[in-house]
C-alpha cells in the first residue's frame, strides 16, 4: 500500500501492519491497558513510517477512542468541561504543529525522544516513580 502525505510517499507492508495492529489490539484489551504505546514502535519498526507521520496516525486513531470515552464519562457525570475546553484545541494545536516540527528536526533526535517518552512511561506504569 502507497500513501501519500505533503508530497512523500511511503510504502507501508500490510502483511506486518495488519497482523501487527491485531495483535497489539489483543493484547492491549485483554491486560487492560492501551495500544499507542506498542503502535507506535510497530509503525516506526515494521512499517517504516517516518515519525512525523506516526504522531498524526496515532493522534487520529485515538481520537475516536477518546471521543466514545468523554461521552461515557459524561453520562457518569464524571466531565470536567474547563479542562476539556483547554485540552481539545491544544491537542488539534499539537496535533496540526508537531509534525511540522519533527518533519525539521533530525529523525534519530525524534525517535530518541519518543523512546524516552516510552520508557518514562513504562517506569511509571511499573510504579518505579
Amino acid at each position: 500500500m502507497k500513501i501519500e502525505f505533503w508530497g512523500q510517499e511511503f510504502k507501508v507492508n500490510l502483511a506486518i501492519g495488519i497482523p501487527g495492529a491485531f495483535l497489539i489490539a489483543i493484547m492491549s484489551s485483554m491486560f487492560g491497558f492501551g495500544g499507542g504505546p506498542f503502535m507506535v514502535p510497530l509503525m516506526a519498526v515494521g512499517l517504516r513510517l517516518p515519525i512525523y507521520v506516526i504522531v498524526g496516525s496515532s493522534l487520529l486513531a485515538i481520537f475516536f477512542n477518546t471521543l466514545m470515552g468523554t461521552f461515557r464519562h459524561y453520562g457518569f457525570g464524571n466531565f470536567d468541561l474547563i479542562f476539556f475546553l483547554i485540552m481539545f484545541p491544544a491537542a488539534i494545536l499539537g496535533g496540526y504543529i508537531g509534525p511540522k516540527i519533527a518533519k525539521r528536526l533530525d529523525p534519530i533526535t525524534v525517535k530518541r525522544v519518543a523512546c524516552a517518552g516510552l520508557l518514562i512511561l513504562a517506569l511509571q506504569l511499573l510504579g518505579v516513580f
